[in-house]
This record gives structure tokens, C-alpha cells and sequence, in this order.
């Protein structure tokens, strides 16, 4: 493989940077290994992760409802995950945030947002 076999997700990469300089910087991943693919990730823990999300889902017309919400690390951890289409890449976004202690589920139970 070649870095000519990843211009699909790059040149998408080239051209959200273009498009949308406005948004929050992501965490950037092409691989070798799905070569049409570009993925985008948010992480923090003050929530603002899930913001950036939004902002992003918004901006390439990805459907709320496509949308796939659930928790991990024992309910600790909220994850928001969504793929769309651009410039011909499959972009993957994913943003990763503290589930506030609220809506964590009791020690030993299943639960949190799904």
C-alpha cells in the first residue's frame, strides 16, 4: 500500500480543513487499514467533547438519529459515534466524555445512556 491508496480520506481531511476551519479540532486517524476511511475523535472530561460532536454531526449533515449513544467503562464513560459521507471518505465521528455521576448506573448494574 501506498500513501496515493489513502488520498480518498485525505483529500476529505484537506477539504473539512478548508470548509470548516471554525470547528473544533479533532483527533485525526487514516489507516492502511480501512483506507476509506476518515476518523474523527473528541476526548475530554468536562462534556465539551459532546459539543464538538454535535458541531461536527451538524456540519456534515449526519441525522440525529443516526446517531448511536451508549456507555463504557462501567458506565463512566459516554460515547457518541456516527459515520457519514464526504468528498467520497466514510468519516467516523466518536467523542468520548465523563458521564456525570448523576446518570451512572448503580455498582453492578447495567444502565447510563444508551
Amino acid at each position: 500500500m501506498t500513501l496515493d491508496d489513502l488520498a480518498v480520506p485525505l483529500r476529505a481531511l484537506r477539504l473539512l480543513a478548508v470548509d470548516f476551519p471554525y470547528l473544533p479540532a479533532p483527533d485525526v486517524d487514516v489507516s492502511p487499514l480501512y483506507p476509506e476511511r476518515l476518523r474523527l475523535s473528541f476526548h475530554d472530561t468536562t462534556g465539551e467533547s459532546l459539543a464538538a460532536f454535535e458541531q461536527w454531526r451538524t456540519a456534515l449533515r449526519i441525522a440525529p438519529d443516526a446517531v448511536d449513544s451508549r456507555t463504557q467503562s462501567d458506565g463512566q464513560t459516554r460515547v457518541l459515534a456516527a459515520e457519514g459521507s464526504f468528498a467520497g471518505a466514510v468519516v467516523v465521528l466518536t467523542a468520548f466524555a465523563d458521564q456525570p455521576i448523576t446518570d451512572r448506573a448503580p455498582a453492578g448494574q447495567a444502565g447510563g445512556v444508551r
